[in-house]
């Protein structure tokens, strides 16, 4: 299944985790969230894995890519 791409780059907190939290809440499991620091990186995380979700993260750029997924 492809992932749903969430742009959150620029955004301040709690934008990118209420974005997320729509997201997961339509539905949506498999996610890319870009982010651009490490505050948002830290609390989108948190929110998937409340929501029993596995993260991992990979560098892009200057840019955080935290993806959520089931397994």
């Amino acid at each position: 299944m492809t992932a749903k791409r969430i742009d959150a780059r620029g955004l301040s907190c709690p934008q990118p985790v209420v974005l997320v939290d729509k997201a997961i809440a339509a539905g949506d499991i498999n996610l890319e969230v870009l982010v651009d620091n490490e505050v948002a990186k830290e609390n989108v995380s948190r929110l998937a894995q409340k929501r029993g979700l596995k993260t991992i993260y990979r560098q892009e750029g200057l840019d955080i890519v935290v993806e959520t997924s089931k397994d």
